[in-house]
């Protein structure tokens, strides 16, 4: 498949390497010879110095005929053109970054109809609907859900004095609906089997029926935790406008923090009930105290720079908040500031760089999650007429190791498999998939 991507900032980079792990022929058009550097240096793609929302660069022959267009420049009026232009140049399918809040809540159909954009990126609001269903979930690092909902990932950091430590998989007592799907440990993901155990310090994936996965996920919340009621963020960007409009929504109480003036002043008129926007610097140790750090359910870091998020976030951990939330650029940041104790790290480009691997894909892909900075994936799935996985028992089927089928959904009715189901055409399957086997096992499926 020939990909082509215009901008070859930080989300556009994200992109090109996915596509490019995927064996894809992509190509990055970025119209400063800067920007390409790093994509030169580091991927296997090709690179041109253009214009990406010009006709004459669409004329190229590494341009013309290829099957997806992705537009990601900063500048969303930019992206918009370069995909009316490619779909005029015979490109079937265009994707298109689209950061005004505006256009997205209130012209997305409209933009869609009359833009043709087979897909509308907004990196900022993604990540923002993830903080919100993790923070909704008290115990979770991550939250996911496929299906229509039907079915729900949950990630849990293995406490010391939890009740699942040592004991075999295989005799561990997990409710009705609920499985063990991964297990991150020491910077490897693990599809676990029978004699496999949870360790200290482990992140474990659960997957299962929501209803079965919310009770669950109740054994890893600490005996002190409540309703989510208090939420401090500091920076007031993008995800933190949209986020605290949803907390707020959700009757949580808002404190923003804000060292821009004019920024400080849009959040104020955003927020309403008791919630505020406070003008001030989030470093600042004494208004942190003072604005109440300590009681805080959580605090959400999203400022622009990644080490002054952590630095900010280990602030709060140490004046007692109870749970930290960061948002990085830099997706190898994201092991370490989880290693100096800041509890979820959040990359609103892997996120949108998932959403655009899932479209890629097709072919009965529904939806991908990238997980623990693309170590591993869960992948939803419709199994295709005459797929080698279709009409088979699982343990007949013999699929890759690195591939787990974790659930399925027949007929709007979810169900946890094992050995001896047999999966039919039409059904929504959720794999996990260990890093680089996804290509693979898609082929067992389509």
């Amino acid at each position: 498949m020939r990909v082509v991507i215009v901008g070859a900032g930080k989300l556009g980079y994200t992109i090109a390497e996915l596509l490019s792990n995927e064996q894809m022929e992509v190509t990055v058009i970025d119209h400063e010879e800067e920007q390409l550097t790093a994509v030169k240096n580091n991927l296997d793609v090709l690179t041109i110095t253009a214009n990406g929302a010009s006709p004459i660069t669409m004329d190229d022959p590494d341009v013309n005929g290829a099957d997806v267009f992705i537009a990601v420049t900063g500048t969303d009026e930019v992206n918009m053109v370069a995909c009316i232009l490619a779909k005029k140049h015979g490109i079937k399918h265009t994707i298109a970054r689209i950061r005004d809040m505006q256009f997205i809540s209130e012209a997305k159909e409209y933009l869609k109809k009359n833009f043709d954009i087979d897909l509308m990126l907004n990196p900022e609001m993604i990540a923002a609907h993830e903080i919100y269903r993790i923070l909704m979930t008290p115990a979770a690092l991550d939250v996911d859900e496929f299906a229509g909902g039907k079915i729900r990932l949950f990630e849990v950091k293995i406490n010391r004095d939890s009740r699942y430590v040592g004991i075999p998989l295989k005799k561990l007592k997990l409710p009705t609906g609920v499985l063990a799907g991964l297990i991150f440990r020491d910077h490897e993901m693990i599809i676990p089997h029978g004699d496999d155990f949870l360790q200290v310090h482990d992140n474990a994936y659960f997957i299962g029926f929501p209803d079965a996965i919310e009770n669950f996920s109740s054994n890893f919340v600490q005996q002190d935790s409540r309703k989510l009621e208090r939420v401090m963020i500091i920076g007031a960007g993008r995800i933190a406008r949209t986020l605290s409009v949803m907390l707020i929504n959700a009757d949580v109480n808002v404190k923003v923090i804000e060292k821009d003036r004019d920024r400080c002043e849009d959040m104020a008129q955003i927020l309403t009930g008791d919630s505020i926007a406070i003008y001030g610097d989030g470093t600042n140790v004494d208004l942190l105290a003072q604005e109440g750090v300590a009681s805080a359910d959580v605090v959400v870091c999203l400022t622009e720079d990644d080490k002054l998020n952590l630095m900010m976030a280990l602030l709060a951990k140490h004046l007692g908040a109870k749970k930290t939330v960061v948002r990085v650029y830099r997706t190898e940041y994201a092991d370490l500031i989880e290693k100096v104790g800041v509890d979820v790290v959040i990359s609103a480009r892997l996120l949108s760089a998932a959403e655009v691997l899932a479209f890629v894909r097709r072919g009965g892909v529904v939806s991908v999650s990238i997980l623990e900075g693309a170590r591993a994936e869960a992948v939803e799935v419709i199994v295709q007429s005459g797929a080698r996985v279709a009409g088979k028992k699982l343990m007949d089927v013999r699929l890759p190791k690195s591939c787990l089928v974790c659930a399925y959904v027949r007929k709007n009715k979810a169900a946890i498999p094992n050995g001896n189901t047999i999966l039919e055409p039409g059904d929504r399957t959720i794999l996990f998939c260990l890093r680089g086997a996804a290509q693979e096992v898609m082929t067992w499926f389509n």
